[in-house]
């Protein structure tokens, strides 16, 4: 690559050895991506930007141990999946506490505003495709996710996930039919 535009490995020394712009490049090429993939796994915008924000400052931290021969975009894709996981834990827990306030207290407090009909039919077509998503089990949201919302390699969504390629095509493969099982319902 050309001196205006350096690769991420150049960029992760530059940052390392203090260059926080370098770090801010990193972060530019590589946040929309994070976000996806943190929108995807929890089906949340909100929540996804504060995760998107915990992956890169986990990242920051952990940027000694980042290895140059592997690709950045693997890297803190495994970060962003594992926020994920912790935020989903933590869901878990602030529920049981939660539990007894009705949900439907809550709705009183968000004014969704009029649309048109259509933007509202296609907002719920959205949210009920990101809701099915997220109720994909952890490895076959995961699989789909790498695959199809950021574009990964069959290889690199292995690398991320820590198993072969075949079994990232068979839980690609699952993941695919068991969206389309939920979906039809």
């Amino acid at each position: 690559m050309t001196k205006a535009h350096p690769d991420d490995r150049v960029l992760a020394t530059r940052a390392l050895a203090g260059d926080q712009a370098a770090y801010g490049a990193l972060m530019q090429r590589h946040r929309d991506a994070v976000y996806r993939l943190a929108r995807g796994a929890i089906g949340d915008a909100d929540e996804a930007l504060d995760i998107t924000q915990e992956s890169f400052v986990a990242a920051f931290a952990a940027l000694a141990r980042y290895d140059g021969s592997r690709p950045f975009r693997v890297w803190i894709a495994r970060i962003t999946l594992n926020k994920c996981r912790d935020w989903a834990r933590r869901r878990t827990v602030r529920r049981f506490f939660t539990f007894a306030k009705p949900i439907d207290d809550a709705l009183d407090i968000a004014d969704t505003g009029a649309t048109p009909e259509d933007a509202a039919r296609s907002g719920q077509e959205v949210a009920r495709i990101n809701a099915a998503i997220a109720a994909l089990p952890a490895n076959l949201r995961d699989v789909l996710l790498l695959r199809t919302i950021e574009q990964m390699s069959q290889a690199e969504a292995a690398q991320v996930l820590g198993v072969t390629e075949k079994a990232v095509e068979t839980r690609l493969y699952r993941a695919r039919a068991k969206l389309t099982e939920i979906l039809r319902d």
